[in-house]
């Protein structure tokens, strides 16, 4: 008799375990997903800044020589 409560027992606390595991998993993995999408963003803003910089610092040199 015992060998069969065992399983079932284990079936009862373990299979909502899984499911909330599986659910925070995804979410997880959409959070990655989101982030990384932000971060191509932010890159090609400090690209676009960076640029500017540059021409601008390019600038004052040119002031300089004058």
């Amino acid at each position: 008799m015992e060998t069969v409560i065992v399983p079932i027992v284990v079936a009862l606390i373990g299979g909502p375990i899984v499911v909330l595991l599986s659910k925070v998993r995804s979410e997880n993995t959409s959070q990655h997903a989101e982030a990384r999408s932000l971060l191509k963003q932010v890159a090609h803003k400090v690209d676009v800044v960076a640029t500017k910089i540059d021409g601008h610092i390019g600038w004052h040199e040119g002031k300089k020589d004058k």
